[in-house]
């Protein structure tokens, strides 16, 4: 356990010892429970007192710490060769922090989809907690049913799914079952040999066969004809298809991921879905919350697609005004990600270059379905809709208020706490959360 970090600490004693800049030094592990075990000891015995000792922290793995302590000398050259190699740590363990949440970024998100701001993902709350879950059924082999309305992302959890399995090199051959016409959906996902009917004059693999190896994502499958049903079930359970005008069965190694924005229960109770392929679709089930019960990712989403859009039409640095935020916050955006995507694209076109996004820029739609927003007299009141979700209705309310208690007592913190009726630590602690 913790073999790298106890080799860093193996060298650092030869260093000190090869440049006399120590008196004494010795590294040590010590345990969860306390416990310091001597890994090695340079210079002279016992020479390490506590009044004088310096520990040098090398990392921590499980829950091991592995330290340097030291007596360093106190001449120019040994104080300037320990703050060098302290300072070197320091920046070795920035790099490796940042290498570990590039690392988990692109396990939990495939690297072109995943918003990041300021190199840090802002997918947090549901989105990172369904992306966990996404990392650990990749690997098994067993079907996903991703269910959501529109526009919140099926595809990319099912690509997310496909990308951290084991068939990642091969092909994600995505369907949407409502786009294909049902009398040539059969031909289209099992595929077909040259004259098997009329208009076949040559042989088609179909979906599946082009998934061989890889996954196959149906979208919106709950629009499957009943007379199909039995015959992606039987696919499933066999791993058997049979294409028209094949004289027999072929077997295809290939995963199944399926999504749908219905509610494919109900359809089961009205006899629109086979109940059989329901349970076997949905082994493991997924839902993606929409947009308007995660609010709390508006404001760092809006930032990424307008960066985004400005890098894309040239646009130079832009900033969205807080009134504009506060417009975007309390709609409640039916077409979920995807339509705040394309209403922040739309604004970012037509704005002038490196400047303010103002709420007028809004499209009539959006601001003609929001909640009355009555003037704000001098910042001291806000309009909260009484259909927003509890904890982003206090978030917003919470940041307004410290602002203001900012603004109103000239930055000064322990003023602000004050007015605000909570401790300087308490507002150290609201801010941090709130990223003020």
């Amino acid at each position: 356990m913790g073999n790298n970090f106890e080799l860093t600490a193996r060298e650092l004693l030869e260093l000190f010892e090869q440049t006399d800049s120590v008196y004494a030094a010795r590294a040590i592990r010590r345990a969860p429970d306390g416990i310091e075990h001597e890994l090695a000891r340079k210079g002279e015995s016992g020479a390490i007192v506590e009044e004088d000792e310096r520990r040098i922290p090398i990392g921590q793995r499980q829950g091991v710490d592995i330290e340097l302590i030291i007596r360093p000398k106190h001449d120019v050259e040994s104080t300037a060769m320990v703050n060098a190699t302290t300072l070197l740590l320091s920046s070795l363990k920035e790099v490796q922090r940042a290498r570990a949440e590039r690392e988990e970024r692109s396990t939990l998100w495939p690297a072109e989809e995943l918003p990041v701001e300021n190199g840090h993902a802002i997918i947090a709350g549901h989105m990172r907690e369904l992306m966990m879950v996404v990392q650990r059924v990749a690997r098994a082999n067993i079907s996903v049913l991703i269910s959501g309305e529109s526009g919140t992302g099926k595809e990319i959890i099912a690509r997310a799914i496909h990308d951290c399995s084991d068939r990642a090199q091969k092909a994600f051959v995505p369907v949407n079952c409502a786009s294909v016409p049902r009398e040539l959906m059969e031909s289209q996902l099992f595929g077909h040999r040259r004259g098997a009917f009329t208009g076949a004059d040559r042989d088609y693999a179909g979906f599946i066969r082009a998934a061989s190896g890889g996954t196959l994502f149906l979208d919106e499958v709950g629009e499957l004809s009943l007379d199909l049903q039995p015959k992606l079930l039987r696919f499933l359970e066999s791993g058997e298809i049979a294409p028209l005008g094949e004289p027999a069965p072929l077997t295809v190694n290939v995963r199944v991921l399926a999504a749908t924005n219905k509610n494919l229960e109900e359809l089961v109770r009205e006899g629109k879905f086979r109940e059989d392929l329901f349970y076997r679709l949905n082994v493991v089930p997924l839902t993606i919350r929409p947009l308007r019960e995660r609010r709390d990712e508006i404001p760092r989403l809006v930032q990424h697609f307008v960066d985004r859009a400005a890098v894309q039409f040239k646009k130079g640095h832009l900033t969205v005004a807080e009134e504009t935020m506060e417009r975007l916050l309390l709609y409640r955006w039916p077409g979920n990600v995807r339509q705040l995507q394309h209403e922040l694209q739309r604004i970012v076109a037509l704005a002038e270059p490196s400047s303010t996004l103002l709420p007028d820029m809004i499209s009539e739609e959006i601001l003609g379905a929001l909640p009355l927003l009555r003037p704000i007299p001098a910042g001291r009141e806000m309009a909260v809709s009484l259909n927003e979700k509890l904890p982003s209705a206090i978030a917003r309310i919470e940041c307004e208020m410290i602002k203001v208690a900012l603004r109103d007592n000239r930055g000064k913190v322990d003023a602000a706490a004050k007015a605000l009726g909570i401790s300087r630590k308490g507002l150290y602690l609201k801010r941090q959360r709130l990223g003020l």
